[in-house]
């Protein structure tokens, strides 16, 4: 039997289309030629083979791709998605069922680009149940033009399909809501109703909570530690002019009270001030 001839792989070519009209050049396989080389990858793990078969088929993948450039994303990535389809498709194929890989492999690249798009094209997933996946890959070539899914029409799409008419009005629903900007990029003027407006919350923020969380401390247990660093009648002096609810005595009446002048009375205060500062620098540095 003639041996193939070495099948050549497209290199970096530089452009999209570049690379499709050079897979489209690349030569295809004669049945005979194709399972041989099935077998060989089979029974030997020839990973030349498999490169001759997987090469041979790259145009197939590229005219599957073609049918979902309508979902908004590139065609190099949804070629690419395919082709690890198609890599999958010929690890799997068994030469022994009398089936060309064109046909078993056509599963293993759309199972691939399905999954691709799923992932990519919309943030929040729209379709998660099998029914929801496939109204999405046909809703788009079912609806006779781009208005809203009618009543009526829901009832024939959903009879071709065999889907709910209520499935079919909600995948419309969320197939045509656009997605929203979250933070408008670089140079735009922030719209009034952008979401990142509503959903950001500055207070909450882990390091806001964290300050929020430090301040609490201070001015609950720390203040306490603070406060039983200082002599009896510094802590009185300080409590009742600083930390009462009604003001406080001034200091006059805390002179009269402990028999000193009113300088004194203001000495006391601004010692004891001094050291609560620096016993609550103390206790907020062990936070940190």
């Amino acid at each position: 039997m003639q041996a193939t001839l070495p099948m050549p792989v497209p290199s970096a070519l530089g452009s999209f289309d570049a690379y499709v009209a050079a897979v489209n050049r690349l030569p295809l396989l004669s049945a005979e030629e194709e399972t041989r080389l099935a077998r060989a990858l089979r029974d030997g793990n020839d990973l030349d083979a498999a490169r001759q078969l997987v090469v041979s088929h790259l145009r197939l993948v590229v005219s599957v791709a073609r049918n979902y450039v309508g979902y908004g994303l590139p065609q190099p990535d949804l070629v690419q998605e395919g082709n690890i389809g198609l890599m999958k498709a010929v690890r799997r194929f068994d030469p022994e069922r009398g089936v060309r890989l064109v046909s078993f492999a056509l599963h293993w690249i759309r199972a691939e680009i399905h999954e691709y798009i799923l992932r990519n094209w919309r943030l929040v997933k729209l379709a998660t149940t099998k029914a929801q996946r496939k109204l999405f890959f046909n809703l788009r070539s079912l609806k006779a033009d781009n208005r809203a899914v009618s009543a009526a029409d829901a009832e024939i799409i959903a009879r071709q399909l065999d889907v709910r008419p209520q499935d079919v009005l909600d995948m419309d629903l969320r197939l045509s809501g656009g997605d929203v900007q979250l933070d408008p990029c670089d140079g735009d003027d922030e719209p009034l109703n952008a979401p990142i407006r509503y959903l950001a919350d500055d207070t909450t923020t882990p390091e806001a909570l964290l300050d929020d969380a430090r301040r609490d401390h201070l001015a609950g247990t720390g203040l306490q530690a603070a406060l039983n660093t200082l002599d009896a009648r510094s802590r009185h002096i300080v409590e009742s002019r600083w930390l009462g609810d009604d003001g406080g005595p001034t200091l006059h009446e805390l002179a009269a009270e402990y028999g000193v002048s009113a300088e004194r009375i203001r000495q006391i205060e601004a010692q004891a001030m001094k050291r609560l500062r620096v016993a609550l620098e103390a206790e907020g540095a062990t936070l940190d």
